[in-house]
């Protein structure tokens, strides 16, 4: 597999302008987090396929970055256990996935 290393290089230098850690640590996190990345995109796939979704779907903080919110009282369609690794130890972590009818727009005023 082929690595953005323009883009882990941004995040590792993001990440130690950002933390108080070594260049080394903050550069091990981002390779650790573009690995991650095939891996999660898989898992998340998986458990889309085995909910039998066929809709958009994204995690509460990946509507609002795209300007939605999530409808009060919605529950997730399907979750996955997906790796960190910007913490640096590869933990797993749970997400869970809303699909594009259970969210809205963001009204703006």
């Amino acid at each position: 597999m082929k690595y953005n290393l323009r883009a882990i290089m941004l995040r590792a230098w993001k990440n130690y302008r950002k933390m108080q850690l070594s260049f080394a640590e903050c550069l091990h996190r981002a390779w650790l987090s573009a690995k991650a990345e095939e891996v999660n995109t898989k898992r998340i796939e998986n458990a889309k396929a085995a909910a039998g979704i066929i809709e958009d779907t994204n995690t509460w903080s990946g509507w609002k970055q795209l300007g939605y919110e999530v409808i009060h009282g919605s529950r997730a369609l399907f979750g996955a256990e997906l790796i960190w690794g910007s913490k640096g130890d590869g933990a797993v972590y749970k997400a869970r996935f809303f699909g594009r009818s259970q969210v809205q727009e963001i009204a703006t005023a």
